[in-house]
């Protein structure tokens, strides 16, 4: 499942936007540092238009959608990576996630301390870059020494990797994030395994008022998250997390209704788990039957047998085909029966390349 960690400063509507995300109050959203200390946990269902329409057309009422652990992680403050505030705690939270949605703060409001005294996005972003780049400074020359007596030592991998940490090194120095160095895709094999908490992709939500959500593009200081997201190749979702969290409480067709008055088509919410995927390179397949119509998560390129096996191992080890129907064409032939006989439904060996909206039956024998 996919993990991804909420965090920034403290203040900046972190635990609210996890309330609207996980559709409950559980997080505790008070107005000083700190509210959080353990992160909070919630499941999060992708939102996935193609589910319904697929069970009726199967007869299930059983519907279970891909889903998202998003995690609520303690604000950062300067110095965190020397272990002020609740730096180390929070640092090793975000080494368990596989993708950071930063939040940044980009509203005014008197009544809302900020720990830094003034809303400033480039500055708050900025603050959480360095601690992170301090950390993984510290990580790097670590591994670098641990790779020199490799080398020294005459493995091949060892010499490879110091060159990759050179050139990281020279970038995190700077304050700036290991993505950005410019890497191979062979010397990016190789960063990965350095676990870096700034290698992690990155999504800024910049965080505004409701009237602001009218019009994001003249609010200066999401202008400022743009252009830092732009730079650094991450992806940028402007949100209202108060406006996210109210909306919980509202059925979906009314949520739709009332973002439509505002003139805003999707949910952020719905936004950020979509950027989540993309900015991973995942998708998904779907199985539909008399038990359940269900999606699944996989990476971009996964082949079929690969996929039978986040159904279960068995099914892997066991894969003889698989039975393949896009989305699409199931929906329009109205049945399995009616694709087959149209020619649509096609059988697929364990070297086929899954496609997104994939529909699924997987031919075993263990």
């Amino acid at each position: 499942m996919l993990r991804a960690g909420i965090v920034g400063l403290p203040n900046v509507g972190k635990s609210t936007l996890f309330n609207a995300l996980t559709a409950q109050t559980a997080a505790l959203a008070a107005n000083y540092p700190f509210a959080t200390i353990e992160p909070n946990v919630g499941i999060v269902p992708v939102p996935d238009e193609r589910l319904e329409p697929l069970a009726k057309l199967v007869k299930t009422e059983k519907i279970i959608p891909a889903t998202v652990e998003f995690l609520d992680i303690a604000g950062l403050v300067r110095g965190a990576s020397k272990g002020e505030g609740l730096g180390n705690q929070f640092l090793a939270n975000i080494r368990e996630t596989d993708t950071v949605i930063q939040v940044v703060r980009c509203f005014e409001d008197e009544s809302v301390i900020h720990v830094e005294g003034a809303v400033d996005p480039r500055r708050d972003i900025e603050t959480i870059q360095i601690e992170l780049a301090l950390s993984d400074l510290a990580t790097a020359e670590r591994r670098r020494e641990k790779a020199q007596k490799g080398a020294k030592a005459g493995d091949k991998t060892a010499r490879a990797e110091i060159g990759v940490l050179d050139r990281l090194l020279r970038v995190l120095e700077k304050g700036q994030s290991a993505r950005t160095a410019e890497l191979s895709n062979e010397e990016l094999a190789l960063a990965r395994n350095f676990f870096l908490l700034t290698m992690k992709p990155t999504i800024y939500a910049a965080n505004v008022d409701e009237e602001a959500l009218l019009n994001p593009h003249a609010n200066h200081g999401v202008q400022a998250v743009y252009e830092i997201a732009e730079s650094e190749a991450a992806e940028c979702v402007v949100i209202c997390a108060q406006l996210e969290a109210e909306l919980v409480a509202l059925p979906s067709a009314e949520r739709l209704d009332y973002l439509s008055t505002l003139g805003v088509s999707t949910s952020g919410v719905d936004q950020l788990i979509r950027s989540a995927y993309h900015l991973l390179g995942l998708m998904s397949f779907l199985t539909a039957g008399e038990k359940e119509a269900r999606a699944w998560t996989i990476a971009q390129g996964t082949r079929a047998q690969q996929a039978a096996g986040v159904i279960h191992s068995d099914i892997e080890r066991g894969f003889i085909r698989a039975e393949v129907v896009s989305y699409d064409d199931l929906m329009s032939a109205g049945s399995y029966a009616a694709a087959r006989e149209k020619g649509l439904l096609r059988l697929e060996g364990k070297d086929y390349i899954m496609r997104e909206g994939d529909v699924v039956h997987f031919r075993f024998a263990v």
